[in-house]
């Protein structure tokens, strides 16, 4: 299992501490999507909607113009802005167009998968809050698209800058069902939804994102009593009967704010499964918030899963749509748990060629950088979604950072003393596979650094140490997203280490 320690980062443990370190974060967009706002903005031809549209593939963009546009107002009489579109209108568009210039943009491998993941997940909420109340509270879409869309964008920072307490989080109370409570003490020294809850506000995220915390924070036993009532679905009759007895319940509940709230439950809960304890309860309340029966409300939220998965999907992330089609008793038990798929034909060839590039004789390549850059290469062809190459010092004492793909740059800044840990000092004695199971994932990664280790969430990890006369030079460490391998994908990554290690011993001879 994922170590809960520490991360590069240093884990806080105080509210303030945690709200100060995640204000900070800069949020990265993919390079494409950076590309496209850039050029729609520069168009005089676009209006602020269709610019506004652009921008929904990019949701860590509108997250920081809402955020900027609303700590303008902050100190005024003026409400947050409810939607990006009225956000850009308050910046402008030169304000507007300078923002976008400062947010990091990255090519998608080199941002982290758990980041791309919890977006994923607001995404399908914002498709399920229109899908599923967009006609009945039409003049108020913005308001939902955006609120649901943002209601987790706290944890998006947190995702970026603690990906194994998140996964912990996951694992231990969506899957395992530990209380909550104790497990947020335990990994983070205060309750989640109060950082979540006070980044809103510090953010002025609009009002709605904030009902939903206030009632995950303040109203459970309201949410609760809700709950009783909405169970009884198979007696309408008696639950209108109950929700009149009792008018500020029934007011509570037809707020319109609670959309996102049910959007994002529905959404985040649906990632393990449809059926589970977790997801009912959403199904539970949103049946009971529209009026409608509970087998038309499933349907409606399969429906806007499918949406949801035909415009956000991508081929190394989960979107619960990929489980509808499954048998109806089968579930993913956890956010790592799916085999990743075997590497495509087209992507082979590739591979083949990049080994074919290391085995030349004599050696193609003009300078180590050229080589491993190469190796690389060859490991993500073969399926490998996070890479990392570390080369050793002349004395063998220290590892370094020489390639990356899948990871935070921040891991150039690296460096792994290799008489800290036993598992590399074998590793360093001579070349050497091991490969991380959950059989024996806690045994090995309680012998790994951890400021390495912490890097590659998930219980699946390959490690591979190369000789080069007769020396341990290089250490390879390799997933497929924490989750079981492809065993095609191992195979093959076993191939590339013996194209690498025939390349560092061709390039070290050239010439001679």
């Amino acid at each position: 299992m994922t170590n809960e320690a520490s991360a590069p980062t240093s884990t806080p443990t105080t509210l303030d501490a945690w709200v100060k370190l995640l204000d900070a974060v800069d949020l990265p967009i993919p390079q494409q999507s950076h590309a496209r706002v850039s050029k729609t903005i520069s168009d005089s031809r676009r209006s602020l909607r269709e610019i506004a549209e652009v921008m929904q593939d990019s949701p860590a963009l509108a997250l920081r113009l809402i955020r900027e546009a609303n700590q303008q107002v902050q100190s005024s009489l003026s409400e947050p802005a409810e939607s990006l579109e009225l956000a850009i209108n308050r910046l402008g568009l030169a304000r507007t167009q300078g923002l976008l210039e400062r947010v990091p943009a990255l090519a998608m491998e080199d941002i982290p998968l758990a980041y791309r993941q919890i977006q994923l997940i607001s995404q399908h909420a914002a498709q399920q809050a229109i899908g599923l109340f967009g006609n009945r509270l039409a003049r108020l879409w913005q308001e939902i698209y955006w609120s649901s869309l943002l209601f987790l964008s706290p944890l998006w920072a947190l995702a970026l800058t603690h990906p194994q307490l998140l996964e912990a989080w996951e694992r231990r109370v969506v899957v395992q069902g530990e209380c909550a409570n104790k497990v947020e003490l335990a990994l983070f020294g205060v309750p989640l939804f109060d950082i979540c809850r006070t980044l809103a506000e510090l953010w002025r995220l609009p009002a709605w994102v904030m009902q939903g915390y206030t009632v995950l924070t303040d109203e459970r036993r309201t949410l609760v009593r809700v709950l009783h009532i909405a169970r009884d679905t198979d007696h309408p009759l008696r639950q209108q009967q109950l929700l009149d007895a009792d008018p500020a319940l029934r007011r509570w509940l037809n707020q319109p704010a609670n959309s996102v709230l049910l959007a994002n439950g529905l959404a985040l809960s649906a990632q393990q499964a449809w059926d589970t304890p977790h997801n009912l309860r959403w199904q539970y309340i949103t049946s009971l918030y529209l009026q409608l029966p509970l087998d038309e409300v499933q349907q409606q939220v399969h429906q806007q899963a499918v949406s949801s998965g035909r415009y956000h999907s991508m081929p190394d992330l989960w979107h619960p749509a990929e489980s509808l089609i499954w048998p109806w008793d089968m579930r993913r038990t956890h956010s790592s748990s799916l085999v990743a798929p075997p590497p495509s034909a087209q992507a082979l060839a590739l591979w083949r060629k990049h080994c074919g590039q290391l085995l030349a004789q004599p050696s193609a390549f003009t300078n180590p950088m050229h080589l491993t850059t190469c190796a690389r290469e060859a490991l993500l062809a073969c399926g490998m979604r996070r890479v990392m190459l570390l080369m050793a010092d002349k004395t063998s004492t220290t590892l370094s950072v020489n390639q990356i793909a899948g990871l935070a740059k921040t891991a150039f800044d690296l460096s792994v003393d290799v008489a800290e840990s036993t598992a590399l000092q074998r590793l360093m004695t001579q070349p050497a596979q091991v490969r991380l199971t959950p059989e024996n994932n806690t045994v090995i990664s309680a012998v790994l650094p951890h400021s390495l280790r912490s890097l590659f969430p998930g219980e699946h990890l390959l490690l591979r140490s190369l000789s080069n006369n007769g020396r341990v030079v290089m250490l390879i460490l390799a997933d497929q997203g924490g989750g079981p391998f492809s065993e095609t994908s191992v195979q093959a990554f076993g191939k590339t280490a013996q194209c690498i290690e025939k390349a560092l011993n061709s390039f070290s001879t050239r010439g001679r």
